[in-house]
């Protein structure tokens, strides 16, 4: 037995509101509400066949992670985008990059990455795949 693809994760938030507005505004994600079994109402970020999960800060739905903290996560995100056109973009809407580029190992190997901070200060990496033309 062993599993073969993440298909979704959770974020803990301190405002969803935000959180959307910089995950489809500034990573190009789409955001949808969906109504579980359970009868709440949630909101996710979607982008190619995963999800995030956002959970309200001191409101977290049930299961939850032991410690739930806003700003806790470390995400790197791939993109066919060139990391200096990220950086350019990211630039003219005033949001700084904090490191790169600079090369790493991804889990598909080799990547050219920038990193930034979402609202709640979680670290976001924005990577390229190196030499995979």
């Amino acid at each position: 037995m062993k599993v073969h693809q993440l298909d979704h994760l959770v974020l803990t938030v301190a405002d969803i509101d935000a959180t959307v507005a910089f995950y489809e505004g500034v990573l190009g994600m789409q955001s949808e509400v969906f109504y579980p079994a359970d009868g709440t109402t949630r909101t996710a970020l979607k982008f190619g066949v995963q999800k995030i999960n956002l959970h309200p800060k001191g409101r977290e739905y049930e299961p939850k992670a032991q410690t739930p903290v806003a700003g806790s996560a470390d995400l790197c995100f791939l993109s066919e985008t060139a990391v200096d056109d990220w950086a350019d973009a990211l630039g003219k809407k005033g949001i700084a990059i904090e490191d790169g580029p600079v090369q790493r190992t991804g889990a598909a190997g080799p990547i050219l990455s920038i990193y930034l901070r979402d609202p709640d200060g979680n670290l976001i990496e924005i990577s390229n795949l190196i030499g995979t033309s």
